[in-house]
């Protein structure tokens, strides 16, 4: 056997003893299907349990399979609900979204024109007000609550709609968001050309930037009405009387009276829970158009 041969052959023992590269790719999609179907039952596993248990009755609730149906109380659920307490739900219903709503759109737009200050003028401090923005949201908001509850006690605003929405128009996270989105999407080129054209700072925020910045609102916007319309503890320090209070904290309510009165409102809480994420999964829904057709909006013609 010639030297030619011999190495001819080894490169052939080589192929045939190297793992395949497309095997093991499949391998890794594999690895990776069945780590992403266990992270989905896993979230939709707590779902899927209060769904089941809203369908229940004060004794099928504790005496059934509590991963699925027995008897169907769901509609007379639903009916003591919304009639329990004269429809107390209803209005704390309302008073999520008036918090959410309202807050988180008056937050949007202070937000989106802090973080477009932030990143198209130069002024002097930017980057120290930056770095305080930074600084700002690494805070907790639960070491905020205790001063803020101070402050609006001296100004009297505690148990007032004012010390919900108040809190919610300052959020140093979705300044940064919008000066990030801002850096991206509003090119130094674009304002130029349009003081040139003679219009002014307000008229270029309010009738360019903003339609540029749709996606990115978008996500403040989101992002703020999910972490508003899920909070509880500035809730529940600053709202005294149950006609301001919020969904979490009217429900938590329910089922505390448990262990004052001896009343089991087990099936009200839990059907109340399953109605609150409601308007999340539709204000999901709703946005996500914006995510997938906005995404060239800051791209120049």
């Amino acid at each position: 056997m010639t030297l030619i041969e011999e190495r001819a052959k080894q490169t052939q023992v080589r192929r045939l003893t190297r793992p395949d590269p497309a095997a093991r790719s499949r391998g890794g999609q594999r690895f990776l299907l069945v780590g992403l179907a266990l992270a989905s039952v896993y979230s939709i596993f707590p779902v899927w349990w209060l769904i089941v248990a809203a369908t229940k009755d004060r004794t099928s609730l504790y005496q059934t399979n509590g991963m699925w149906f027995a008897d169907w109380h769901l509609w007379s659920n639903l009916h003591q609900v919304f009639t329990y307490e004269n429809g107390i739900f209803l209005r704390w219903t309302a008073n999520s979204f008036l918090y959410a709503g309202a807050g988180s759109l008056g937050g949007t737009l202070l937000a989106l024109a802090a973080g477009y200050g932030l990143a198209r003028f130069d002024f002097p401090g930017r980057g120290l007000v930056f770095a305080c923005v930074v600084g700002s949201f690494l805070i907790p908001i639960a070491l905020l609550t205790l001063p803020l509850y101070l402050l609006f006690s001296e100004i009297g605003l505690v148990d007032t709609p004012w010390a919900m929405l108040i809190p919610c128009l300052i959020n140093p996270f979705s300044v940064y968001l919008a000066k990030v989105y801002t850096e991206a999407t509003i090119p130094y080129e674009l304002l130029e050309a349009a003081r040139l054209d003679g219009a002014g700072e307000l008229r270029i925020f309010f009738s360019i930037v903003l339609r540029m910045m749709t996606t990115g609102g978008a996500t403040v916007f989101l992002l703020a009405f999910v972490n508003t319309w899920n909070a509880f503890f500035l809730p529940l320090t600053v709202l005294r009387g149950e006609e301001n209070w919020t969904l979490n904290i009217g429900l938590y309510n329910w089922s505390g009276k448990r262990a004052e009165s001896g009343i089991d409102l087990t099936s009200l809480v839990l059907t109340g829970a399953l109605l609150s994420i409601i308007p999340m999964a539709i204000m999901m829904v709703a946005m996500r158009r914006y995510w997938r057709t906005g995404v060239t909006l800051g791209a120049l013609k």
